[in-house]
């Protein structure tokens, strides 16, 4: 007969003399954790069971799942107890959702749960949305910081060589490769809260030998810690943001995290106006990036525990805490139960790094390292390099004002993407932002080589520049790191988005050493060009293989994503 989980469980069949899981909990240590959480459902009136359920205890978790399609799209169902209530499929072209059967009673299933009820209070989660952002801001702060102080700085530390001088930014991108690889493991083993905790460390001891550098080789041992900081931040903020926001508004809390990149590049620009008149104050901008850093320390030692990975580590005490300290104690049971069902049926340890490679989750990986690659590989560095320029040619002299107009349109539409991000929706944002930037860059193009155009050529690259800007931050900038924790499994998750992260900085130290010998060899109007055909490759790669996450669970889209759940 056919059975159905709640939660966006995943529509397969069970056959009613199963006493066994389908999937096999082999090991002891699971079958202690299923009995503990199945006791925690008890004893909150959540757990059912259907007649052939009751004669061995594990066989009402004897389900054998259907294989997900191809499209990575899956029929998702909920059900409440002896209410017959169909609900919409999780699709991956993005388009309406189709319905699938209801059930009819309860004894079509195995295992039936209530539907959640009422919402989690936004005013609890908001504050530690808040801390984790700290990081959020040192990521974009430390971006930003060398831009403004790098004449001074290069004429206070004798550096006349501007290889010297790219080398040092360069060891920045590459340490913040190496530690977006180690945030994914430090999570998984010690948790996300003390991750954030050990990631303070290179953050303000790299910030305080930068600010006290009395040479290159201490200058660049600084950048290099504060790259490894950046790094671990760039994969565990939206992953910690993704695990304690509720359904309803994880997509406007997860966009907070490129909000507060845009506003840590602010910062440093705000940070550096006193250097025209005091030469030394490159320093005062380094050392001032510790003190968030100790903040974040601070405050995560009074912020909760993701309680998705409290439950995988099979404390569930904890996770009950957590869960009522995020969203109050009515959604204990709910928020408890979800996750019971999401691990029923599992025995197996955390992923390690080759199975990332493994044809089980390949493609969903492939999804969140193509989303980064796209994202880097589009030119949003070489505009905002080429920002200046652009603007003086349109009669805009001062670097700060044109730096501070990018800043403020990145800060404008990231600001416009957190209002829709739930209503429209992760996918529709994707496309729309990718193809905005591909018009963008062909106009910047265009102005540079068109003669038609000279005339206006220098208004015609601001207005492409602000328009690519806007394009970026509606949708390329923060949906990847909200969507990749939202479709990577909980196994997978941490290492998965590392991954991801890996790639966006590996592309990003690409461009970098890259950019300058490619531009002085083709020219800049074809790199644009070349860039604005990566876009258009990007919004067809989307539309054949991103799926759209909005208004589910992250148990819900596990499921609908992973066939062995």
């Amino acid at each position: 007969m056919q059975a159905v989980m709640y939660g966006g469980g995943v529509k397969g069949s069970i056959n009613s003399n199963t006493t066994s899981l389908a999937g096999g909990f082999r090991a002891e240590k699971s079958q202690k954790q299923l009995a503990s959480a199945i006791g925690f459902s008890k004893r909150n009136g959540r757990l059912c069971s259907s007649s052939s359920c009751m004669t061995n205890r594990t066989s009402c978790f004897g389900l054998r799942l259907n294989s997900v399609s191809s499209s990575m799209g899956t029929e998702l169902t909920r059900s409440s107890l002896f209410r017959s209530r169909p609900v919409k499929a999780l699709a991956s072209d993005g388009g309406d959702e189709e319905e699938v059967r209801p059930i009819k009673s309860d004894e079509e299933v195995g295992y039936v749960v209530p539907t959640q009820q009422g919402k989690a209070s936004t005013g609890t989660v908001l504050p530690f949305v808040g801390v984790a952002c700290l990081g959020a801001t040192l990521f974009g702060y430390h971006l930003g910081v060398v831009n403004g102080a790098l004449d001074y700085l290069a004429k206070d530390l004798g550096i006349v060589e501007n290889t010297v001088i790219q080398g040092k930014e360069l060891t920045l991108l590459a340490g913040a490769t190496v530690g977006s690889f180690t945030g994914g493991a430090l999570a998984d083993k010690f948790g996300r809260t003390r991750t954030f905790q050990l990631d303070a460390i290179p953050l303000a001891i790299g910030a305080l030998l930068c600010a006290t550098a009395q040479s290159v080789q201490t200058m660049i041992i600084g950048r290099l810690l504060a790259g490894i900081g950046i790094g671990i931040s760039s994969a565990i903020v939206p992953l910690y943001i993704s695990e304690i926001s509720p359904t309803e508004i994880r997509g406007a809390l997860g966009s907070v995290n490129q909000l507060f990149i845009c506003i840590g590049i602010l910062l440093a620009l705000v940070a550096g106006l006193p250097l025209a008149g005091n030469p030394i104050w490159w320093r005062t901008m380094f050392g001032l990036s510790a003190v968030p850093a100790v903040l974040l320390a601070l405050g995560m030692a009074f912020s909760p525990e993701s309680p998705r990975w409290l439950f995988q580590q099979g404390r569930f005490s904890e996770a009950e805490k957590s869960i009522k300290t995020l969203y109050g104690k009515e959604r204990v049971a709910d928020v408890m139960t979800d996750l019971t069902v999401s691990s029923q049926g599992s025995s197996e340890p955390e992923a390690g790094w080759f199975d990332l490679f493994s044809s089980r989750y390949w493609k969903v990986v492939n999804v969140g390292v193509a989303l980064f690659f796209f994202q880097q590989m589009a030119g949003i560095n070489a505009v905002v390099y080429y920002s200046t320029a652009v603007f003086r040619s349109a009669g805009i002299a001062s670097d700060v004002a044109a730096s501070a107009l990018v800043g403020a349109s990145n800060v404008f539409g990231t600001t416009i993407a957190s209002s829709l991000m739930d209503r429209q929706g992760r996918k529709s944002l994707l496309i729309t932002s990718f193809f905005g930037m591909a018009a963008s860059m062909l106009l910047l193009s265009l102005s540079f080589t068109w003669k038609a155009l000279a005339p206006y050529s220098g208004t015609l690259a601001v207005l492409g520049t602000i328009c690519y800007v806007l394009s970026f931050s509606l949708g390329a900038g923060p949906v990847p790191a909200l969507l990749l924790p939202e479709i990577f499994a909980s196994r997978i998750r941490a290492k998965a988005v590392a991954l991801s992260l890996g790639m966006h900085w590996a592309a990003n130290f690409v461009i970098g050493l890259y950019f300058l010998s490619f531009v002085n060899k083709f020219g800049i109007s074809s790199v644009y060009l070349g860039f604005s055909g990566i876009c258009l490759l990007a919004v067809f790669y989307i539309a054949a293989n991103v799926v759209e996450t909005k208004g589910r669970s992250l148990e819900e889209i596990e499921r609908a994503l992973n066939p062995a759940i």
